[in-house]
């Protein structure tokens, strides 16, 4: 038995969330749905094996206790219910009556004992950072997290915490994004772990823009970030990451100095002749204050030049267009230094000014010679 009422909105919204995490597809019936345990509040989660999602609204609880509904009916029937208070009443047939307003639907749930638990992550370590910082954190590096499954690892993003505030760094063997944000306060001295791409992409949708707190917390396995009154556990991923202060070389010769956005357009621009059937190098020169670009298949030519300040000394080099505009895309900044050696070595992309908040590198292609 079961039974509590509640704001529709707040109800969709716990679902919505928590449907992050749910399988579309399960050998396990109970994993393609939700989790509801209603007690003092009433709390909703999703868990995939991979990544739970539990959060929790406050409900007018008569009777407390747990049940299992299908998520994605579920989540139809309350998105469609009138704006007003949604009343849930299950017996001990598992048989749910839910009423809002004029419109009433019964359905069958599940019992709440098929649910497997989601994870307890003990307390080792934790840290507490800005909502919208942390959603930017991640979306300014989840770009470069690598897909291929050959190496775990790099599917995930590593999290440093330390002396200078939390890095984040991603990478999957064409380029690598790091970001750097200072932290309030750190308890527990100095750590490291990396957090799965997929969990990260979910903690990034229930970060709020807001100056509210985010805390993450490190157990032996598992990885809990707080976000209000949203929990998200996941794995750890095991194994040694990239010594990326090593892999990223910063004694360059050559320093431009280009502004963001223009840069974007004109690689943009050169791209359009650029297809997944038909692809190409944008080849570019680093000259007196400009860089050429140019690219070339059989759908036609196309060259722009961008202005910049510094001296490349005509140095070639080409970039795969989509790597190098991501990396501009997601710099949090209207100006960078584009830093460069030679023809075969990475470009790095850092601030103009010296914070030292963010660092992206970037693996040229080699370019044939002259066409």
């Amino acid at each position: 038995m079961m039974k509590f009422s509640c704001e529709k909105a707040l109800l969709q919204n716990a679902i919505a969330v928590a449907s992050r995490a749910v399988a579309p597809k399960s050998s396990i019936p109970a994993l393609e749905g939700l989790l509801l345990r209603a007690g003092q509040e009433l709390t909703v989660s999703g868990y995939n094996m991979n990544t739970g999602i539990r959060t929790k609204i406050s409900a007018i609880v008569s009777e407390e206790g747990e049940m299992v509904l299908n998520a994605r009916l579920f989540g139809d029937i309350i998105r469609r219910m009138p704006d007003d208070t949604v009343t849930f009443s299950a017996d001990d047939r598992q048989m749910v009556h839910l009423s809002c307003g004029d419109a009433d639907f019964d359905i069958l749930g599940l019992s709440a004992a098929d649910y497997p638990d989601l994870p307890e992550v003990e307390d080792e370590y934790a840290v507490s950072i800005q909502q919208k910082t942390l959603r930017a954190m991640i979306e300014e590096t989840s770009f470069a997290v690598s897909t291929n499954e050959s190496r775990p690892v790099h599917t995930g993003a590593l999290f440093e915490v330390g002396e200078k505030g939390l890095t984040m760094v991603a990478v999957d063997g064409f380029r690598l994004a790091v970001r750097r944000e200072p932290l309030e306060q750190l308890a527990g001295g100095a750590f490291s772990f990396v957090a799965p791409g997929a969990a990260l992409n979910e903690v990034k949708g229930i970060c709020g823009d807001t100056e509210e707190i985010a805390s993450i917390t490190l157990g032996k396995r598992h990885i809990l970030f707080e976000v209000g009154d949203t929990e998200l556990i996941c794995r750890r991923l095991e194994g040694e990451f990239l010594d990326y202060k090593n892999a990223i070389p910063r004694a360059n010769p050559i320093s431009v100095t280009a502004e963001t956005k223009s840069l974007i357009q004109s690689i943009d621009r050169v791209s359009v002749v650029i297809s997944d059937k038909l692809k190409s190098p944008v080849r570019c020169v680093f000259d007196h204050d400009k860089v050429l670009l140019s690219a070339k298949t059989g759908n036609g030519e196309a060259k722009d030049v961008c202005r910049l300040s510094g001296d490349g000394g005509g140095l070639e080099i080409g970039f795969n267009n989509r790597y190098l505009m991501e990396a501009l895309r997601y710099a949090p900044a209207d100006t960078v230094k584009i830093e460069l050696n030679t023809g075969v070595s990475p470009a790095i992309i850092v601030p103009t000014d010296e914070k030292d908040n963010f660092l992206y590198m970037v693996l040229p292609v080699r370019l044939k010679s002259a066409e």
